[in-house]
């Protein structure tokens, strides 16, 4: 069984990053903004449809290389801590994002959802952010590592739709002040960096 600790600290970190600005939520607000709240909800489907397809994917997968080489093992944990810190310089470094503000007139609902979809899935970046953030929270000792990479990732598309859904719903106050206040983009950004830089030392000290 997970500790309830392991599960809090993920769901923590889950929120952070869910909240962090991003292609994805950006990309929700900017499509609430633009088309109404139910626009980002479908929207948001999509993204958490596609985060379902990249959780099998990753696990089933990580769970092979836990299981068969110590060598693959240290050389995933290696990128993917790179990978954090790299995504932590981008984040110190990102200014304010600009958002869009042109409009396409309403959309049928299929095609946010299927344009959430496209978007998550086609960005390789996805499946390499799970698979530098979920394998840190498994433990071989615990059980199947395959199973809790799943339940992991559950409790990370939860968490991203009920943070992605309540900036659809809050669209329009988020939007004025995300688009009127660029230090509230700036530190946010600065949060997110210190998460990915907590991540990727947390992913070097960690052993099979």
């Amino acid at each position: 069984m997970i500790p309830i600790e392991t599960i809090a600290i993920f769901l923590a970190a889950s929120v952070a990053l869910a909240l962090a600005p991003g292609p994805d939520n950006i990309f929700v607000l900017t499509q609430s903004a633009l088309y109404g709240r139910k626009a980002g909800l479908f929207v948001t489907l999509g993204l958490c449809t596609g985060l379902l397809v990249h959780t099998f994917a990753v696990s089933l997968g990580v769970a092979a290389v836990f299981q068969t080489s110590v060598l693959a093992f240290n050389m995933l944990k290696i990128i993917g801590a790179f990978y954090l810190l790299y995504l932590a310089l981008q984040a110190f470094r990102a200014s304010a994002a600009r958002l869009d503000e042109g409009g396409e007139g309403k959309l049928v609902w299929h095609k946010l959802y299927s344009r959430g979809i496209i978007m998550n899935i086609s960005n390789p970046k996805v499946a390499i952010f799970f698979l530098a953030f979920l394998p840190q929270f498994a433990d071989p000792a615990r059980g199947s590592v395959t199973i809790q990479m799943l339940m992991f990732g559950g409790l990370f598309i939860v968490v991203t739709l009920l943070v992605f859904g309540a900036v659809a719903w809050f669209a329009g106050f988020l939007g004025e002040w995300l688009k009127g206040s660029e230090k509230a983009q700036i530190i946010m950004n600065r949060v997110a960096g210190t998460v990915f830089t907590a991540l990727a030392l947390r992913l070097v000290a960690s052993e099979r």
